[in-house]
């Protein structure tokens, strides 16, 4: 078991292209991080280089007492799963699993022990008699996993090992992998794990921490609940969350005592609580962030709402809730709400107007120059 520490590490290309900025990460032992942001933003690379398959261009990695700049990735204590299973074809999944480990020369009867321990775990021994042509794509996917456990590694990197499977398959799967994390980590086995995502609902329902990227630099690292409620700034807020938060440039207003942002032709109060993070702040020029969910049909009896005029444009039933896209001017807005509200709008045509309510205590506020968030205590 280890901690994987990141001090200043920068990866430059011989064109002198900058990919990875000076990241500072320390990733506890035992711990389930994972990375996420959009394509290209560098978090394979940044796996890649813990896992020694990228050279290191400035900066120090360590696992454990071990700084790894120059080891092999063979020598890192580290084991893989790719998105590529690449399993071998002409053995049956129990040599597929051994196959490392004889090469190590581990005796006969320990590969053995492994082997089937880590069946187990995965619940696939019965399919270790199996070719790989003969498996589906998430118990290939077992199989991946299986290789990496067996090999009783340090710390496991996954690099979007699940992009190719369904997503039913892929839901399916997350929990699998998660309560294998746990369950190693319980029984005090090598549990450290770093998992590489683009999807940010694999990211929220995975990880312990997340490390979100943007073009080579970390923008925020926290658990999943502190980046959904308090997001650092207008990028991490719009990337966590499904529907993704409503943005709008906006501006502040003092008026009555009172600081008032304006949405539209309306001009809504901001509460106490955000007033008072706002002293010290002279922005005027801001960015005002609501998630779909605080955004309301009928006004909260809390009395912390504010009615809105906006336009319909259409709707979409999601089961037990419905997602309503209106507009506020030119700008549109994605509401989250209860299916049985719906009924009330069933008879909407486009271009009806609708008054809605925002759940001002729940806003955001984000510099309209940095996109730094406004409201962190």
């Amino acid at each position: 078991m280890a901690q994987v520490s990141l001090r200043q590490i920068k990866k430059t290309y011989p064109n002198g292209f900058t990919a990875v900025h000076g990241v500072d990460l320390e990733i506890k032992d035992g711990e389930f991080m994972v990375f996420v942001g959009p394509s290209g933003c560098a978090k394979s690379t940044l796996l890649r280089m813990v896992a020694g398959l990228e050279k290191i261009t400035g900066g120090e990695m360590w696992i454990g007492k071990k700084k790894v700049n120059d080891l092999a990735p063979k020598e890192r204590g580290i084991a893989m799963v790719f998105q590529n299973y690449a399993l071998y074809p002409h053995m049956k999944v129990y040599e597929n699993l051994a196959f490392g480990l004889k090469l190590s020369g581990i005796s006969k009867q320990e590969v053995d022990q492994r082997v089937r321990h880590a069946a187990e775990l995965l619940e696939m021994t019965h399919l270790l008699d199996r070719f790989p042509k003969q498996l589906s794509g998430g118990q290939a996917q077992r199989v991946a996993v299986g290789r990496a456990i067996v090999k009783k590694p340090e710390v496991f990197l996954f690099d979007e090992p699940l992009s190719n499977l369904d997503a039913k398959l892929r839901a399916s799967m997350r929990v699998r992998l998660t309560d294998l994390h746990r369950t190693l980590r319980d029984s005090g086995q090598a549990a450290t794990s770093i998992y590489v995502t683009h999807d940010q609902v694999e990211a929220m329902t995975m990880g312990e921490r997340i490390c979100v990227l943007k073009e080579g630099r970390i923008q925020q690292v926290d658990t999943p609940t502190a980046l959904y409620n308090r997001p650092a700034n207008a990028f991490v807020a719009s990337f966590i969350g499904s529907p993704e938060m409503n943005l709008i440039k906006t501006n502040l207003h003092q008026a009555d005592g009172q600081i008032k942002v304006q949405l539209g032709t309306t001009q809504l109060a901001l509460p106490a609580t955000h007033t008072a993070r706002l002293s010290n702040n002279k922005a005027a020029d801001v960015i005002f962030g609501i998630r779909p969910e605080h955004i309301h049909f009928h006004a909260r009896s809390q009395g912390d709402s504010l009615p809105l005029e906006t336009t319909f444009r259409f709707m979409e039933h999601m089961g037990a809730e419905i997602f309503l896209y209106v507009s506020l001017g030119d700008t549109p807005l994605t509401v989250r709400m209860p299916a049985e509200e719906a009924e009330a709008l069933a008879q909407l045509e486009r271009g009806a107007p609708v008054q809605l309510h925002i759940q001002m205590s729940a806003c955001h506020l984000f510099d309209g120059q940095s996109e730094l968030s406004l409201l962190q205590p």
